[in-house]
């Protein structure tokens, strides 16, 4: 079996297992990869981009090599390859606990908890939640859905068909690294630059592909290019813009807007302003608009990897 079926056989049967199971409730890869990360971290930090590319380096080139090596070994057993393929596909997507903590924060908006709402808000995104009425924790949901299916799924899988199992782990390091150091905190303004501009790099081409298949998956393919077109570029991150612009026109609503993280305010342009404002019922819409999306990426790069096969040939 050549290397392109071990793929698709392997991250159709990762994203199935995402699908069952979820995400391990203890010893997740992913968190292993930020316990070491942090500790390559208060080895390097010093206060300088240098170091923080090195960090940066050393953190993403590890999960790459762990992957390489793993994959020349099981080279000569078609089982084992796909079996690590799978594996590593669960490890790093995690589109099912996304779909979950979403459809629990929308429970207890339903049940009028909002207090319950915002304890619950934390495991899904930054925002400060003390901040936001039943309407804004609604949004945020929303907002996180989308951007989150891009990086936790359709990315994921992007770099899957590029590079098999180092291309996944590669991938998720550098969205992990992102999330612990690339914010643009005092801390981590100049050591975690490098780690955000090679999230931005790494995330292009899943983000366009997330916002091409919300657009062909929802409620109302006009409105998504429309949104994504007028107002993607507003967005300050590259890769969510398009994201968040594509499932607010799918999904009929407003996106952006004011919002708080770490104490700071930031006032985003509205995305889509044609459409209404979110609606608690609207948490169900995206997750299932996310769950549709992350199906037709695994077939769009599995298609992709093929076709890519064919013209080699």
């Amino acid at each position: 079996m050549g290397a392109d079926r071990v793929f698709a056989y392997g991250a159709a049967a990762g994203l199935l297992g995402d699908l069952l199971l979820g995400d391990p409730r203890r010893g997740h890869p992913v968190a292993a990869f930020g316990r070491a990360a942090g500790a390559v971290e208060r080895a390097l930090w010093r206060d300088h981009r240098g170091w923080g590319a090195l960090h940066t380096a050393v953190c993403v080139g590890g999960a790459v090599g762990l992957g390489a090596l793993a994959a020349r070994r099981l080279r000569g057993s078609t089982t084992a390859s796909v079996a690590v393929t799978a594996a590593a596909t669960w490890a790093v997507v995690g589109g099912t606990s996304l779909g979950r903590e979403a459809r629990a924060i929308g429970r207890a908006l339903e049940a009028g908890d909002v207090e319950g709402a915002r304890a619950r808000l934390p495991h899904l995104c930054g925002r400060d939640p003390q901040a936001l009425d039943a309407a804004g924790i609604a949004r945020a949901v929303v907002e996180s859905v989308a951007e989150n299916t891009s990086d936790a799924v359709v990315g994921a899988l992007v770099w899957g068909a590029v590079g098999g199992v180092p291309g996944l782990l590669g991938f998720r390091a550098v969205n992990t690294l992102d999330a612990m150091v690339g914010h643009k905190s005092a801390r981590y303004r100049r050591f975690g630059w490098a780690s955000a501009r090679l999230d931005d790099l790494a995330g292009w081409p899943g983000a366009r592909l997330t916002a091409v298949l919300a657009t062909a998956a929802g409620d109302d393919p006009r409105g998504a290019v429309r949104a994504w077109r007028e107002d993607a570029d507003k967005h300050p991150s590259p890769n969510a813009g398009p994201v968040e612009a594509s499932f607010a026109g799918a999904l009929g609503v407003r996106l952006g807007g004011t919002l708080s993280y770490g104490g700071r305010v930031e006032h985003r342009p509205v995305l889509n302003g044609e459409g209404r404002a979110v609606a608690t019922g609207d948490i169900e819409r995206a997750v299932r608009l996310s769950r549709r999306v992350g199906l037709l990426a695994l077939g769009v790069c599995v298609a992709g990897r093929l076709i890519a096969r064919g013209h080699r040939s």
